[in-house]
């Protein structure tokens, strides 16, 4: 990937870490009442699992420059799912405390497994791109 395209999708992915923290601290009260369920699963179980899914790829697309051997890229993808968790994370602590919103420790189980399904195809891409 040459600079300028690194340089978008670094801008890509600081735009989609704020639809993030508008998504999880924002004021939603007035939206119209929907089925809590989609497919027997809660629906916010789904956004936060669509919500999170994207963002290994995204670090990957701004950040990767220097996986050459599968270690390398192994190492990266730990590093970017761990940094993923951690956000995570502290938008469930603050969720707890904005007195609005709750946190939920399922909402970040399902922002993990969102990740780490990710991670895994990053890393399966980044391995073949390698080859």
């Amino acid at each position: 990937m040459d600079h300028s395209n690194r340089i978008m999708a670094r801008i890509v992915l600081i735009f989609y870490l704020g639809l993030i923290a508008f998504a999880c601290f924002g004021h939603f009260d007035k939206l119209p009442e929907m089925s809590p369920y989609f497919l027997g699963i809660p629906k916010d179980k789904v956004v936060h699992f669509l919500m999170f899914f994207p963002l290994p790829f995204l670090m990957w697309l701004a950040l990767d420059k220097y996986t050459t051997k599968a270690w390398h890229s192994l190492l990266f993808m730990i590093g970017a799912f761990l940094v993923g968790c951690l956000i995570a994370a502290a938008t469930e602590v603050g969720q707890y405390y904005t007195g609005y919103r709750t946190a939920d420790a399922l909402d970040f189980l399902a922002d993990t497994l969102a990740m780490a399904l990710c991670s895994l195809l990053v890393f399966i891409l980044d391995i073949a791109k390698q080859e």
